[in-house]
Formats: C-alpha cells, structure tokens, sequence
C-alpha cells in the first residue's frame, strides 16, 4: 500500500510522465512535419535532421535560462517542453542512423563532417540560446527599471 510520504510524493509528480508524453507527441509531431516538408534525398546530407537538432538545442538554451536562472516557472514546465517538446523534437537518434547511412553508402568524408559538425552546431546552438536569453533578460529588466524611474517610483517601493 506504500508510506504516507510515498502516496504524498506520487500526489506531488502525477503529472510529470503525463505531460512529458504530452511534450513529446508535439515534439515529434514538429520534428515529423519538418522531415516531411524538407524530406532528404536518399544520397544526400540530412540538412532537416541536423536543422532539428540546432534549433532544439537553441531553445533549450533559451528555456534553462528562463527555469534555472530567472525563476518563478510552473513546476511542469521544464518536463514539459525540455523533456518532452524539445526531447522529442530534437533527434540525435536519427544524426547516428543517419551518419552510419553515409559510410555505408561510400561518403565516409560526409558522415565525418555531418558528425562533427552536428556536435559543434549543437553545443554553439546551446551557447548562443543561452547568451539570447540573459540578453533578453537584462534587456527587460533594464526596460521595466526605466518605466519605474520615469512613473517616479523606487526600488524600495516593490
């Protein structure tokens, strides 16, 4: 039957598995519908996948900045769309399927530079995600500082 603490634990993360699946089905359905609207010819790079993957590992960037630093984000938030949106719409699976596909199919400098270059794009994507965000948070919080100022009021008013 479990301990109480073990019941009042579950009660606390019911919803996180559920809203992961719900984060990935939207995750994957992206991934899915770029795959189709820019679909790889059999010889050639997989520039989708590799686009997928950058701009998943952008936005998580962006969104570790808003929930680790900035604060203040629903507890789901994070399983929701870094787990579940971004985990199911970036596809590192597919870059390794993908890189073996070109050295089978004789592209051994191919699958080099798309292996490669997919990691170094993916870690900068993370990079520049991160340095957008703080930006953007400095920018704002530098934009309501001066509206505060101008309407007269102090920071120790709030």
């Amino acid at each position: 039957m479990g301990l109480p603490g073990q019941r009042r634990e579950w009660s606390r993360h019911r919803f996180v598995l559920p809203v992961i699946a719900l984060g990935g089905v939207v995750g994957a359905g992206a991934r899915y519908g770029a795959a189709r609207v820019w679909p790889t010819p059999h010889e050639g790079v997989p520039w989708t996948t590799l686009g997928v993957n950058a701009l998943g590992c952008l936005l998580i960037g962006v969104l570790m900045v808003f929930v680790v630093e900035v604060g203040g984000a629903h507890p789901l938030l994070r399983p929701f769309a870094g787990v579940g949106v971004l985990g199911g719409f970036t596809t590192f699976s597919t870059y390794a399927v993908d890189t073996v596909r070109l050295v089978d199919d004789g592209r051994p400098v191919a699958a080099a530079g798309y292996w490669a270059g997919t990691l170094v794009l993916a870690l900068a994507a993370v990079a520049v995600g991160v340095v957008a965000a703080r930006g953007g948070v400095r920018a704002a919080t530098g934009l309501r500082r001066r509206q505060r100022t101008r309407r007269g009021e102090t920071s120790d008013d709030h």
